[in-house]
């Protein structure tokens, strides 16, 4: 009798334990599919971010994630974390600047093959600055409207359910950006032709915005130690170049521009290099808007 308890017990255990299996089966299941509906994008650093926010709008089911920090500026030497590549792993869709910005896209489409990779600036002419690409092409507003067109395009494919909203949101945003590059254009009658120094090779954009010659650049960051040579390299330029201008971003090039202002009839205009910054859809246009304003006050006096 005891044994014939324990066979039905056993049998009761086991039935028991296949349902809780497949309950848990279940629910899994039904958890994936709720995941599967909420598409996920994910944007490299802050330009990147601004722009698909601006496409994105209101569109319901739409998880908008940022990979690096706002205020993290270049990802030129970025390190991935382990956070970063679960984010990564959730990912739909992976929106990046491209031209050599984010160092580590190999890692990541070697760990995540099946994730869609979109460069922002695959249709960009981009700048070339001797060996190598300049691709900081988000600078120039006529170069940051094509990304907004390629980020518009890959999400329309990725997701054409929301193809017409995602339509009308970048045509939105893109009016915006062309009002000020309207401005920008009145501001480069008067500036265009003139030499001027940038203090970081992002402001090549700005000078080919605004028809002007770059003389010399000096790319400053947070590891960069300016040697008297250097200093001495750039008043000598100011000076065989009647430079009036140079273009620098106040977070590392204040000291080296209060140098050569000390030393020379140069004026140091800081302009906002449009890498960090907060996560408002705005925020790039009104960045934007105080550097055209700086540059029209230099220039149109």
């Amino acid at each position: 009798m005891k044994k014939k308890n324990a066979i039905v017990f056993a049998m009761l255990a086991g039935i028991l334990i296949v349902a809780i299996a497949l309950t848990m089966l279940y629910t899994s299941t039904t958890e994936d599919k709720k995941d599967k509906t909420q598409f996920t994008i994910v944007t490299s650093f802050y330009p990147m971010y601004v722009a698909a926010e601006n496409v994105i709008g209101d569109v319901k089911g739409v998880t908008l994630e940022n990979l690096s920090e706002p205020q993290t500026g270049c990802l030129h030497d970025y390190q991935l974390t382990t956070e970063d590549m679960k984010l990564l792993s959730k990912a739909d869709l992976f929106i990046v600047n491209g031209g050599g910005i984010e160092t580590f896209l190999t890692d990541v489409a070697s760990n995540y093959p099946e994730l869609d990779i979109i460069e922002a600036c695959q249709n960009v002419p981009l700048l070339d600055d001797g060996d190598e690409e300049n691709a900081h092409a988000w600078m120039s507003i006529s170069d940051y409207r094509i990304q907004l067109a390629t980020i518009e395009s890959a999400l329309e494919q990725a997701d054409p359910e929301h193809a017409d909203a995602y339509h009308e949101n970048a045509k939105a945003y893109d009016e915006k950006l062309a009002a000020l590059q309207d401005e920008q254009d009145e501001i480069r009658q008067a500036a265009k032709g003139q030499n001027v120094i940038i203090f970081h090779e992002a402001y090549d954009y700005v000078a080919e915005d605004y028809g002007l010659n770059v003389s010399y650049v000096l790319d400053l960051d947070e590891e960069r130690q300016v040697s008297a040579g250097e200093v001495a390299d750039v008043l000598d330029q100011i000076q065989k170049d009647n430079v009036s201008y140079i273009f620098a971003e106040e977070l590392y090039g204040s000291d080296m521009g209060k140098t050569v202002e000390s030393e020379s009839n140069v004026k140091v205009i800081y302009l906002d290099a449009c890498n960090r910054g907060d996560y408002s859809k705005d925020s790039y246009l009104t960045a934007m808007q105080s550097n055209i304003d700086k540059l029209r006050e230099a220039f149109c006096k």
